[in-house]
C-alpha cells in the first residue's frame, strides 16, 4: 500500500484536481492499474531513473555526435560500475504460426533483465525506432523500455520511456504440457 501511496503521488501532477479523502474515479483506475502491474513493471520503473542518471553521466563525459555503439558501450560500463547487470544480445525464440526459431536480437541492454534500453546518435528520432524497441519489449516480456538520443544538446530532451501495451496487467507465461510453445493469459 505505500508503494501505492508514493506512485499515486508521482501521478497526482497529472491529475487536473486535489484528490479528496475517497479515492475519485481516476485515482480509483490508477490503483486498480497499480494492483494488476506486470511483475517486472515496479522493478523496471525503479531502474529507469538509475539508467537515465548514467546515461545523463556518459552524455556528460563524451558528448553528442558519436556512433552509436561508443554509447551504447560507454552505457553498459557506466551501469557495470553502479552495480546493475546489463547485457547486450540475447537469443530468444520466434514463434509464428506454429513455428519456432531460435534468433540473435540485437537491442543494445538489457538492465536487471526487467528494461531495455536502446541508444541512438541520430538527428532525430523517428517511429520505426519506437516500433523496433516495442518489438523487442514483446519479444523479451520486457514491461518497460528506453530510447535514449544522445545526439542532443540536453539529453534529457533525448529520452522516450515506452511501456509495452497490456503490461499494466499481469500476465502470466504459462507454457505447453509438451514445453514447445508459449502462451499469454491475461488475468483481467
Amino acid at each position: 500500500m505505500i508503494v501505492f501511496l508514493v506512485f499515486l503521488t508521482r501521478n497526482l501532477a497529472t491529475l487536473t484536481h486535489p484528490c479528496p479523502r475517497r479515492l475519485c474515479y481516476r485515482c480509483s483506475l490508477l490503483f486498480k492499474a497499480f494492483l494488476s502491474m506486470h511483475a517486472l513493471c515496479e522493478k523496471a520503473a525503479r531502474l529507469t531513473g538509475e539508467v537515465i542518471g548514467a546515461a545523463v553521466e556518459v552524455h556528460r563525459v563524451m558528448g553528442p555526435g558519436l556512433v552509436e555503439s561508443s554509447y551504447e558501450w560507454c552505457l553498459l560500463k557506466e551501469l557495470e560500475s553502479r552495480g546493475l547487470r546489463a547485457s547486450t544480445q540475447q537469443t530468444v525464440v520466434v514463434c509464428y504460426k506454429g513455428f519456432r526459431r531460435e534468433e540473435p536480437l540485437r537491442y543494445d541492454l538489457l538492465v536487471e533483465g526487467c528494461l531495455l534500453v536502446e541508444a541512438k546518435g541520430a538527428e532525430q528520432v523517428h517511429p520505426i525506432h519506437k516500433a523496433k524497441l516495442l518489438s523487442y519489449m514483446k519479444l523479451l516480456d520486457v514491461p518497460l523500455g528506453l530510447l535514449i538520443n544522445f545526439h542532443v544538446e540536453k539529453l534529457t530532451d533525448g529520452v522516450s520511456r515506452m511501456m509495452l501495451p497490456g503490461a499494466n496487467r499481469q500476465e502470466m507465461r504459462q507454457e505447453a504440457t509438451d514445453g514447445t510453445e508459449m502462451s499469454w493469459v491475461s488475468s483481467a
